[in-house]
């Protein structure tokens, strides 16, 4: 649902002169919940999980976001388990016009997905 929202999001700006260029930043941020935390059959969300960044460990997801390079605006967002490697939903990320792609450390060695 969310996809499509924002789908219909960039559409608008589209229609507003605002439209997604040619490049796009990737970066993943860890949506932390208290490891406590419980649904109504009283059992953990079975798609939190636990990882670690910096010698800190956290519990909860993951949010993965595309961004465009220029306006900045966000035009592609995933959801995975915290300790899901941010590289497995690059192409979820990307439009596929792209001619150049940025992210950190963690999308290394994903030349063909970004081809």
């Amino acid at each position: 649902m969310c996809s499509e929202i924002l789908r219909d999001v960039n559409k608008y700006l589209a229609t507003r002169g605002l439209r997604i260029s040619t490049g796009t930043i990737v970066d993943a941020t860890i949506v932390h919940a208290p490891s406590s935390t419980k649904n109504e059959a009283k059992a953990r969300d079975p798609e939190m999980r636990q990882t670690r960044k910096a010698n800190q460990w956290y519990f909860g997801m993951k949010a993965d976001i595309g961004v465009d390079s220029k306006t900045r605006l966000i035009h592609a967002v995933a959801a995975t388990a915290a300790n899901a490697l941010d590289s497995t939903v690059l192409e979820d990320l990307l439009h596929g016009d792209e001619i150049q792609v940025w992210g950190d450390q963690a999308y290394s060695g994903q030349r063909e997905v970004i081809r």
